[in-house]
């Protein structure tokens, strides 16, 4: 875990296991250990990490600069959504088959 993050204890009021449960939870919660811990599971190396950032950060310019010419008036421009699949059509069933039943 990382220094800066302080421990976190509660003490149990009259035997009150569930409210001191409660608060722990939301201690942990608050103090970022829970995140840490998922963000530690997994090794990710530095250039993914790198490379995510980027992404978002395009990500979240564009969205930007596209909010920005609505806000200008321009109905032309949209947000992309994402793409709908094409339904698969069944295949036309052997005409062989059929005739010789």
């Amino acid at each position: 875990m990382s220094k800066n993050k302080t421990l976190v204890s509660v003490k149990v009021i009259k035997g009150d296991i569930n409210r001191a449960l409660k608060k722990f939870k939301r201690g942990i919660m608050e103090s970022g250990h829970l995140l840490e811990l998922r963000e530690r599971k997994y090794y990710t190396k530095p250039t993914t990490i790198r490379r995510k950032q980027k992404q978002e950060a395009v990500r979240e310019q564009y969205k930007k600069t596209i909010l920005e010419k609505i806000a200008e008036g321009n109905t032309k421009v949209s947000l992309p959504t994402k793409k709908r699949k094409k339904k698969k059509t069944s295949k036309p069933q052997n005409k062989n088959k059929s005739e010789k039943n």
